[in-house]
């Protein structure tokens, strides 16, 4: 059985206060104060579900005790009783934090109850909007965003700068380098995160299909339009509409777009009636537009419509300096989706994931972890967990799996990722004669990195 809601009532009255306990404590923990310096008390002592308090009190009013009790971390459904009842006072509760208003004189036991349970339910549903609202903030935020590379850092303040504003965004970049999760970031840092972020891969659809899928079709529009069907322009309403692969768009399709973002008007395939939605638009592709309107295959218009904000994800290849954290981060996910305790790579297999090239970019690399966790046997990723792809060019000779490059060094295999990050940049600067401009090519790093990772690892003299 559930525990009953624990229930303060505030009153100086006794005859009140005590009659309300008999009429309440069969539903509610009831507790009673008969001043605002006994109630304090017990708010410090206990987490109180709601407090019902008088206006009136010794020393301290209601609405004093109510902005103190909203204070707490854990603050009670608040409800205010008056013998004095009147709009100023009942305006002046809810400025307070008072979740409800009752006058003493028409008090009824039975519409008291039912205002508690009504304010306990829209407290819930807050408290649930708060929770899911965070779960959305760790998923599709900044949080799901890793990279330190110059690159990253310059995107995340770049997306920190554009979430907030109107403006369209055009997310350039090879397949598999994260743009989905930079236009879920750009959506959900945003004032339109409490509407919906809604997705059309362009690519899926032919173009018949696709204008009906933006734009949506009135019955009988064509073969096999049984029906209305609203489009994701207008399911996008007061959110973000996010076009993937918008550079398989045809001709007509452009047009229409770009009349859409030209005057946030629209007709359903079959109508003629203008319809209105105010969406924030974020498009992707894998494709070079710019090419593409020197070839006359895409709209100049539309392209430098779609462009107002512009962001290149770069290639893994270009910042293969982020892998050892992504692999990080993806081996303790698929870890726990599969129930085991695997918490590092062995050097030889992270010196493999730096050396690969990563056609796949972040995508290749989150599924060769995935395959790595399936395989795995030990605490560890060894390089034999890797996917063939990864392990035939980056096997590393039996003097270096054997030791670390600093002399008398631990063997090389029993080093964590930190450790091995080390080693790789003390092996790169060796193998460079202490060149720290090819050393940091070599590590796909930039040298401003280079130096700040340097200094981190205590290397300024190496």
């Amino acid at each position: 059985m559930d525990a009953k809601p624990m229930l303060l009532i505030v009153d100086d009255e006794k005859p009140t206060r005590e009659g309300l306990r008999a009429a309440l404590e069969d539903h509610y923990d009831v507790y009673v104060a008969e001043d605002a310096a006994a109630a304090g008390l017990l708010l410090e002592q206990e987490n109180f579900d709601v407090m019902l308090t008088d206006f009136r009190l010794p020393n301290e009013d209601g609405l004093k005790l109510i902005a103190r009790a909203k204070a707490l971390s854990k603050p009670p459904v608040c409800i205010l009783m008056t013998a004095y009842g009147s709009e100023e006072i009942a305006v002046e509760a809810m400025k307070r934090g008072a979740d409800d208003y009752i006058a003493k004189g028409r008090l009824q036991i039975d519409e008291l109850e039912m205002r508690i349970g009504r304010a306990l339910r829209r407290q819930k549903l807050e408290t649930e909007n708060t929770e899911l609202r965070q779960q959305l903030d760790t998923r599709f935020g900044l949080e799901n965003i890793i990279g330190k590379t110059p690159e990253m850092v310059e995107i995340i303040d770049t997306i920190k700068q554009v979430a907030p504003s109107r403006s369209n965004v055009l997310i350039q970049g090879e397949s598999g380098t994260g743009k989905e999760v930079i236009a879920k970031a750009i959506h959900q840092l945003s004032p339109r995160a409490k509407a919906s972020l809604v997705t059309v891969n362009c690519a899926a659809l032919p173009a018949a299909l696709l204008e009906s899928e933006l734009f949506g079709h009135e019955k009988g529009a064509f073969t096999g339009a049984h029906e209305r069907r609203i489009g994701r322009v207008e399911q996008a309403q007061g959110g973000t509409l996010f076009l993937d692969e918008i550079g398989e768009i045809d001709a007509i399709i452009q047009v229409k777009l770009l009349r859409f973002l030209g005057e946030r008007t629209f007709e359903r395939v079959g109508s003629n009636k203008t319809l209105t939605s105010d969406v924030r638009l974020v498009a992707a592709t894998n494709k070079k537009l710019e090419e593409m309107v020197k070839a006359g295959t895409f709209r100049e218009d539309l392209y430098w419509r779609l462009k107002v904000v512009e962001i290149h994800m770069p290639s893994l290849r270009e910042r293969q300096a982020d892998v050892p954290l992504l692999a990080s981060a993806f081996l303790k996910e698929f870890a726990k989706e599969n129930g085991k305790k695997i918490g590092d790579f062995t050097v030889d297999a992270l010196e493999a994931m730096m050396r690969y090239g990563w056609p796949g970019n972040v995508r290749e690399l989150r599924t060769s972890i995935e395959h790595a966790v399936v395989f795995a046997k030990a605490d560890r990723v060894t390089l034999r967990d890797l996917p063939a792809s990864l392990r035939a060019p980056a096997v590393p000779s039996p003097s270096v799996a054997a030791t670390s490059p600093e002399a008398g060094g631990p063997p090389i295999a029993e080093l964590s990722v930190k450790d091995a990050e080390r080693q790789l940049m003390i092996r790169a600067l060796q193998e460079s004669g202490g060149n720290r401009t090819l050393a940091a090519q070599k590590l796909g790093m930039s040298r401003r990195t280079l130096h700040r990772k340097l200094h981190t690892y205590h290397l300024e003299g190496f």
